[in-house]
């Protein structure tokens, strides 16, 4: 047992990897070409990808809103954990970065299972809630622009059944959270977000050291 999380290194890294994560040809082709690709840092971890991707298995949920979805391997590794009645909800804003998730969803033989939404979040959420389906969702996955969290989050609530999950990626942003010279809008938003879900009664909560930091919300 350990007081504490263990210290990651680049060798530790790579074994949580080798050990961790159960890699396939296609999703390691995806990693490649988004890395090669402007914006590349923002993909998920193949750690995380598989963090998600059990959760899936666990919950066996048949509908899942994800916000922010870029060039789509954390929806490609959602979608390939779902069950046959299971479907994903992507939404996105550009174009060209999802267009890259299409064809490595379709050459996965998951792209039916996916209705990608491009477009602010924002607007297709409140689209959803206009249309009746609040409490339809049972995930949740939020990795979008970090000043617009909160706003996420509370449309997430509503679009979620009681017992449904929120995810949200990068809640330890860097470590920068925790330097109190970090003072940047983005840090600040990362912060405050944290601050409130930890104070946020409507939900179980915990904050997994996952890559950048997986926060889980499960609404009560």
């Amino acid at each position: 047992m350990s007081p504490t999380t263990v210290a990651m290194n680049d060798t530790l890294n790579r074994y949580l990897v080798e050990v961790g994560v159960r890699d396939t040809p296609l999703l390691q082709q995806l990693r490649a070409e988004t890395a090669a690709m402007p914006g590349g840092h923002m993909q998920l971890a193949p750690e995380q990808g598989q963090f998600l991707a059990f959760l899936v298995e666990l919950m066996a949920p048949r509908r899942i809103l994800e916000v922010g979805t870029f060039t789509g391997y954390s929806t490609l590794c959602m979608a390939l954990a779902l069950t046959p009645e299971g479907r994903i909800d992507a939404c996105d804003t550009n174009a060209e970065t999802t267009g890259v998730a299409r064809r490595y969803w379709d050459a996965a033989g998951v792209g039916g299972r996916i209705d990608l939404h491009l477009g602010p979040a924002q607007e297709t959420m409140a689209g959803f809630l206009r249309d009746g389906a609040a409490g339809r969702y049972d995930l949740v996955f939020i990795d979008a622009d970090k000043e617009d969290y909160d706003t996420y989050y509370e449309m997430a609530l509503r679009l979620l059944r009681s017992g449904g999950v929120v995810v949200f990626d990068n809640m330890l942003w860097g470590g920068r959270v925790a330097e109190p010279a970090a003072t940047d809008q983005t840090t600040e938003a990362v912060r405050a977000m944290n601050a409130k879900l930890h104070a946020d009664t409507r939900v179980g909560l915990t904050l997994v050291p996952v890559g950048d930091g997986i926060t889980l919300a499960r609404k009560r």
